[in-house]
């Protein structure tokens, strides 16, 4: 929790907003998603289906195949706690929300279901995208299976596995947009990062879920970001985005949100 500190303040003192932007793509991004104030209808639907889980006092026997939590320690947690503490927060989920609304992406690819509440997020933000959800936890999948049924998605694609297995069977070779929130290991993130790179096209974007998480986590993305394929990456602290736009000059923002 230290490092996550004191690297929070070292974005701080380099982060602007979209004053220090020059760049019309990014500008755009920031103004006309990250910063959009509209409140959307679907917002009391993400937040209706949170508060349910923040109520629900069942347990689950969570298998974590990643860096696992820092918070809980326990294999066995209750739904209401895993969504407190591991959870996609109310801001978090607006955002990702307004970034599928505003890039439109149509193949969507997430490695870490979790209890859903991201991907719930990103099937309304655009309702005909195709999103593929990978989780490897089997009773953390079962239960939002049946979540499934009741939110009525029907543009998600839940898939059990483990990352290191599950990712090379994926028959897609294109995804618009691939959101990295399983495991938040240095090896695994670069993995997955190189392995997926097959399937990137000009106006792909990765998200990097918890860069700040360890040092290790750190490492990765700098090494993302110094890669010859990506062109534009944006710090949020939070998350970490990066684009293959090949018409872009290769360029790094941090942006406040």
């Amino acid at each position: 929790m230290f490092y996550q500190f004191t690297q929070y303040m070292k974005f701080l003192l380099k982060s602007t907003n979209q004053h220090g932007v020059h760049s019309p793509f990014v500008y755009d991004l920031v103004t006309k998603c990250f910063y959009d104030k509209t409140h959307f209808e679907a917002y009391s639907t993400i937040l209706k289906y949170r508060k349910s889980l923040l109520k629900n006092k069942s347990k689950i026997k969570v298998t974590d195949l990643g860096a696992g939590s820092l918070i809980m320690k326990q294999q066995e947690r209750l739904v209401s706690n895993i969504a407190k503490n591991a959870g996609t927060a109310n801001k978090r989920a607006k955002l990702i929300y307004r970034i599928t609304n505003y890039l439109k992406p149509e193949n969507i690819l997430e490695l870490g279901t979790s209890l859903g509440i991201s991907t719930h997020a990103m099937s309304l933000g655009h309702t005909e995208a195709n999103i593929t959800s990978i989780e490897g936890c089997h009773k953390t999948s079962d239960f939002f299976k049946a979540q499934l049924k009741k939110l009525k998605a029907k543009n998600i694609s839940l898939i059990t596995g483990n990352f290191n297995d599950e990712v090379e069977k994926l028959n897609s070779n294109n995804y618009d947009l691939i959101f990295f929130d399983g495991n938040h290991q240095k090896e695994a993130t670069l993995k997955y990062f190189e392995t997926l790179l097959e399937t990137v096209n000009n106006n792909s974007v990765f998200i990097f879920d918890d860069i700040y998480w360890s040092e290790g986590m750190t490492e990765a993305w700098e090494t993302i970001k110094a890669h010859s394929k990506v062109t534009v990456t944006i710090d949020t602290f939070f998350w970490g985005f990066a684009f293959f736009r090949k018409e872009q000059v290769k360029e790094h923002f941090n942006i406040r949100i």
